[in-house]
C-alpha cells in the first residue's frame, strides 16, 4: 500500500473523530491540555488498534460486523448526543455536564468513531496487506485531528454557551445517521 493511499485513508477514518472533538470541545467550559491529551490519547489509540482487530480476525467475523458495525455506531452517538442535548435544557450546561474525555462516555466515543477502521482492516487482511504501518498511521492522524477538533470546539463553545451543547448533541446524532446512511446507499 502506498504511503499516499495510507495517509488518504487515514484522513479519511480521522473525520469522525474530527467531528466528534469538535463536537466535545463545545461542551467543555474550560479546555486543559489534559481534556486534549485524553482525547487525542484515546481516539488515536482506538483508531489503530481497530484495523488491527479487523486484521487479526480476517474474513471470520467480517460479515457479522458488517451487518451491523453502522446500527452499532448510531446507538452510541446517539446515546452521547442525546445526553448532551439533555443536559443542555439547563443555563449552567456547560459547567455541570459530562466530560466528554472521561471515563465510558470517552470509550463509547472512541468505539464509535473507529468502528470504520475494523472494517479498513478486515480489508487489509482480504488484499494480503500488512496492517502495522497503516496502523500506527492512521492513529496519529486520527490523534492529531482531534487535538485540532477539540480545540476548535472549545473556543466555538466560550462564544455560544448553551447552545453549544445543543449543535454538539445534534452533531453527534448527525454524524450517526450519516453513517447509517452511508452504508444503506453503498
Amino acid at each position: 500500500m502506498s504511503v499516499s493511499t495510507t495517509v488518504l485513508i487515514a484522513l479519511g477514518l480521522a473525520m469522525d473523530a474530527f467531528a466528534v472533538s469538535i463536537a466535545s470541545g463545545l461542551s467543555i467550559p474550560r479546555l486543559t491540555p489534559r481534556h486534549v491529551f485524553r482525547m487525542a490519547f484515546h481516539f488515536g489509540l482506538f483508531q489503530a488498534l481497530m484495523p488491527v482487530l479487523g486484521w487479526l480476525a480476517g474474513r471470520t467475523v467480517a460479515s457479522l460486523i458488517g451487518a451491523w458495525d453502522h446500527w452499532i455506531a448510531l446507538a452510541l452517538l446517539a446515546f452521547i448526543g442525546g445526553r448532551m442535548l439533555w443536559e443542555a435544557r439547563t443555563d449552567d450546561a456547560r459547567k455541570e455536564g459530562a466530560d466528554p474525555t472521561r471515563g465510558w462516555t470517552l470509550v463509547t466515543l472512541s468505539v464509535a468513531t473507529s468502528i470504520d477502521a475494523l472494517a479498513v482492516g478486515l480489508s487489509m487482511a482480504m488484499l494480503g496487506v500488512s496492517v502495522w504501518v497503516p496502523a500506527l498511521v492512521i492513529g496519529v492522524v486520527a490523534a492529531a485531528m482531534s487535538t485540532i477538533g477539540i480545540a476548535f470546539g472549545s473556543r466555538l463553545g466560550r462564544r455560544w454557551g448553551r447552545w453549544s451543547q445543543v449543535v454538539g448533541g445534534l452533531v453527534l446524532i448527525g454524524i450517526g445517521v450519516r453513517i447509517v446512511i452511508e452504508h444503506l446507499s453503498a
